[in-house]
């Protein structure tokens, strides 16, 4: 065959091939690619790319090239391929050769994928022998992140190393017509994990007793691809609220998990995105508006939408064939902004919250939360939270050829953190939870120690938040390396251009959240700012301020807000309205010493607490028990209402809310509903703010919504409308949360300029 290949004129061309190209398949796919062009030639891993060698007629070469790129396997993402030409060896065949290590190079870490259609099919097949494996995995799908510990991506470098092959999975696993061709993953019955159960019905096999405890109203942790969830029927209504009582969670919503599409068409409207999203491998949670009859209220109290996801895991999927179309409140197994539970020698964290728990022996090396999405009315992507199936892929970010690495920290809730490199490649953690808890410091050290393992790259710099009081702001303090601290809302204007890859295109960012430290010591949060370069901004508009009596304390009770802007706007704390008659005689009393002396008064500009204010006086939302409560059941009641004629005054960029106030209080006396109220106020913050951007953005023709207030669609689709129809670009999130998830790419990128510059 040699010398056969010589009379065709033979080439030989080697590539490299960078990007997620490991943990997905991609070797067998170039084996397959070449046995199917006739070619011969190897493929093999390293740790930082794969690399192939094609011979064959020159037209059949090309041809396998261009494959590569259209037949690459699902879940790869190819970033570059560099071809080197090579003298033919007269090669007779196409061989899968052992992965090397190499210096200073790492691939890219594929996120955990859900399981495949095809291992399904293989899943419910009585007569296959992964029949009911609940660890049935292929090349396509499975977990991936939370199992690797080392790179090249091959079975001893993952927690499956404890698991030998028996003599057919090794054989399945040598076999380059098999789907399972070097599957890391590759398991069965016979060699792979198992399922153990503590609990009541332990004379049933583990995945019966589950079922069986969740018929019968009990509460399960369920340990699955990254980490433990807290399960129970979601049409259970007692069920639903004993969980609530045991988690401390009276009103925060649970996630739902379904079977299917089918089953979450009976709960939610699903539309065309929202399907793909739900089945798309990264399967995440996809917030959706409930049907009326769907019977689960307890879900999300007073709210119209909720979470769904599809099972994601075999596991999910053997528990739902025994239970069938059920919906499954299924819940990350912590405590409120502690981690996630994902080691069953740390089940002590969650003592008394379940009944009974559904476990494997398969070890999770980095725990993984669940992804939240939405769909705005275009149907694009909006990231609430960016974890499970989209982590730790990076985000691509210019930067120059001897820029340091830079860990940012991100903020203290929300918490994800940013590894920047010369490389361009962003790395962005999975949702680690609230800095404040001493475990969620832990695990991030251990996220932090695990990607930079995997991407060897080590921060000289680390970049915090302004604000002093944050844990991230006192971890990166207690480091010995030059510390940056970047204003919050600086940072996630950054954070939106980076992702749109704008960073040399100057933008009026309109950043509007809850709190973040401003340059001038106050809280800021209703912001104007124009960032002609990354490394700085300046602030040309904002939300005029007002105060936060008791700091903290007025967040958690906002009533306290109510009352000082009804102060500021001259109106009389009267029992008919819902936040006077909400608060005590002596709270009253109090507030009514502090305010004209401003003790123990925050001054902010935030309009995340404005939003908090109005909840509060329209009566929605008077104890806030979760992050953003009173602004998100504020938005469910402005959808159901007609917009009541209420505005802003708007001078030189700043917004004004006294006249707001004045008029919502008269409709509320006029008898206005609160739904009409509340649409009234969506409205007038996105006439207010388009204005203000009007007056101040100069020759700037490109607006950027950042901020958690964002995640409020009906804010941020009409006033992306409504700066649209004013001739300005609109650049809003579609691969980071807007909110402080997606905060720390901003803060990297701002001190790897600042360093470049010598700031």
């Amino acid at each position: 065959m040699g010398s056969q290949r010589g009379a065709l004129a033979s080439v030989r061309l080697r590539l490299h091939i960078a990007g997620v190209v490991q943990g997905v398949g991609f070797r067998p796919a170039v084996a397959r690619i070449a046995a199917r062009h006739g070619l011969a030639g190897c493929v093999y891993n390293d740790s930082g790319s794969v690399h192939c060698e094609f011979e064959g007629a020159p037209d059949a070469v090309q041809a396998a090239v261009s494959a590569i790129s259209v037949d690459r396997p699902p879940m790869s993402r190819i970033d570059s391929i560099e071809a080197i030409a090579l003298p033919p060896n007269g090669e007779s065949e196409f061989r899968i050769v052992d992965s090397r290590t190499v210096a200073d190079r790492r691939t890219l870490v594929p996120p955990d994928i859900a399981v495949c259609a095809d291992c399904l099919r293989e899943l419910r097949d009585p007569d296959d022998r992964r029949h009911g494996h609940p660890f049935i995995t292929c090349t396509n799908c499975g977990p991936r992140y939370t199992v690797i510990t080392d790179l090249p991506y091959d079975r001893p470098a993952t927690t499956m190393a404890q698991f030998p092959m028996c003599a057919t999975c090794s054989a399945e696993y040598r076999d380059p017509a098999d789907r399972r061709f070097h599957a890391q993953t590759i398991a069965c019955p016979d060699c792979g994990p198992t399922l153990s159960w503590r609990g009541p019905g332990g004379g049933l096999e583990p995945l019966a007793a589950a079922a069986h405890a969740l018929e019968n109203g009990l509460i399960v942790a369920i340990k699955g691809i990254g980490g433990f969830h807290l399960a129970c029927r979601a049409d259970n209504a007692a069920t639903v609220a004993d969980l609530r009582r045991r988690k401390g969670r009276p009103a925060k919503p649970f996630a739902v998990m379904v079977a299917d599409i089918t089953a979450a068409q009976r709960i939610c409207h699903i539309d065309a995105a929202s399907a793909e999203l739900l089945q798309s491998p990264a399967a995440p949670i996809v917030l959706r508006a409930a049907r009326d009859d769907s019977m689960l209220a307890g879900v999300a109290p007073g709210l119209s939408e909720i979470g769904v996801m599809l099972a994601y895991s075999p596991v999910h999927h053997l528990l739902f064939d025994r239970l069938g179309p059920v919906p499954l409140v299924m819940t990350s197994a912590n405590n409120g902004g502690s981690p996630i539970v994902f080691r069953d020698r740390d089940l002590t964290w969650i003592d008394g919250l379940a009944d009974a728990v559904l476990t494997h022996d398969r070890p999770i090396h980095v725990p993984c939360e669940d992804s939240v999405l939405t769909v705005d009315d275009d149907g694009g992507v909006v990231p609430i939270r960016r974890s499970r199936g989209y982590a730790p892929l990076p985000v691509s970010v210019p930067a120059a050829a001897d820029a340091p690495v830079v860990l940012a920290t991100g903020g203290d809730l929300k918490t994800t953190f940013c590894l920047l490199s010369s490389d361009g490649n962003a790395h962005l953690s999975s949702h680690l939870g609230d800095m404040a808890d001493p475990r969620t410091q832990t695990c991030f050290e251990s996220a932090l120690d695990h990607l930079a393992f995997m991407t060897d790259r080590h921060a000289t710099v680390i970049a915090c938040d302004l604000h002093p009081s944050y844990a991230t702001t006192g971890w990166a303090q207690r480091q010995e390396r030059p510390v940056v601290r970047v204003q919050h809302h600086h940072a996630h204007a950054v954070s939106l251009l980076a992702e749109h890859g704008r960073l040399a295109s100057p933008m009026l960012a309109v950043a509007f959240d809850g709190t973040g430290y401003g340059t001038d010591g106050t809280i800021w949060g209703g912001e104007l700012l124009m960032v002609s370069d990354p490394a700085a901004c300046t602030r040309v508009g904002h939300l005029k301020t007002f105060a936060l009596p008791g700091g903290d304390g007025a967040v958690r009770q906002p009533a306290r807000i109510a009352l000082d802007l009804l102060y500021r706007a001259g109106i009389e704390w009267a029992p008919d309205l819902p936040a006077v008659e909400s608060l005590s005689a002596q709270a009253r009393y109090v507030l009514a010493q502090q305010l004209p002396r401003g003790i123990g008064c925050v001054q902010t500009s935030s309009m995340g607490r404005l939003f908090d204010a109005v909840a509060s006086l329209l009566g929605v939302c008077q104890q806030v028990s979760y992050e953003g409560q009173a602004a998100v059941e504020l938005e469910h009641l402005a959808r159901r209402g007609r917009p009541a004629p209420l505005d802003f005054e708007v001078t030189d960029g700043e917004l004004d809310p006294m006249p707001l106030i004045t008029e919502l209080v008269r409709g509320l006396r006029a008898g206005t509903t609160p739904a009409d109220l509340a649409a009234g106020f969506h409205a007038a913050v996105i006439r207010a703010t388009a204005e203000a951007v009007g007056q101040v953005a100069g020759d700037v023709g490109t607006v950027g919504l950042t901020g958690g207030v964002f995640v409020n669609r009906v804010l941020r689709d009409g006033l992306r409308s409504e700066l649209a129809d004013n001739g300005f670009e609109v650049l809003t999130h579609a691969v980071l949360p807007c909110n402080d998830g997606g905060l720390a790419l901003g803060q990297a990128v701002i001190a790897a300029r600042r360093q470049e510059r010598g700031a």
